[in-house]
């Protein structure tokens, strides 16, 4: 038991590592921009995606799920099954949308992931992270199946 609680642990160490590497990258990117980018950030020639549309609603969905996956945790505990359900079927709902406009911000986006270190990491970043997302639908959905059987 020891071991797997290890293991987990290190994975979880892993796992934060790799989203540090991602951020620590953008950042590093962003606040001393390199002359072969023309000196400037974001580089020459790339339109970035505004805050205040599709990011800033994949946002309140992404708190709203948690807090809807907190409420469902309560109830587990609780004992109360019915409230346990709805409040799944909420996070499973959030978690669909915000894949849904994850995958429309993609196909929308001014730049690819070939547009240099820009495009690079918000593609891996993102894409990391939503990733991350889809497996915890999926697990979220078998743990909705096992709560309604």
């Amino acid at each position: 038991q020891e071991g797997l609680r290890l293991g987990m642990i290190l994975f979880m160490v892993c796992e934060v590592m790799f989203f540090f590497a991602f951020f620590w990258a953008f950042f590093t990117s962003s606040l001393t921009p390199v002359f072969n980018i023309g000196g400037v950030w974001p580089p020459v020639g790339i339109e970035v995606i505004s805050p205040w549309g599709l990011p800033l609603l994949n946002t309140i969905l992404l708190l709203s799920s948690g807090a809807t996956v907190t409420w469902a945790h309560h109830a587990i505990v609780g004992g109360l099954k019915q409230e346990a359900q709805t409040s799944l079927y909420l996070t499973l709902t959030f978690a669909i949308y915000f894949t849904t406009f994850q995958f429309l911000e993609y196909v929308e986006a001014p730049f690819s992931i070939s547009d240099g270190v820009y495009g690079s990491t918000f593609f891996m970043a993102t894409g990391f992270h939503g990733f991350h997302v889809i497996i915890g639908t999926i697990f979220l959905t078998v743990c909705s199946i096992r709560l309604y059987f």
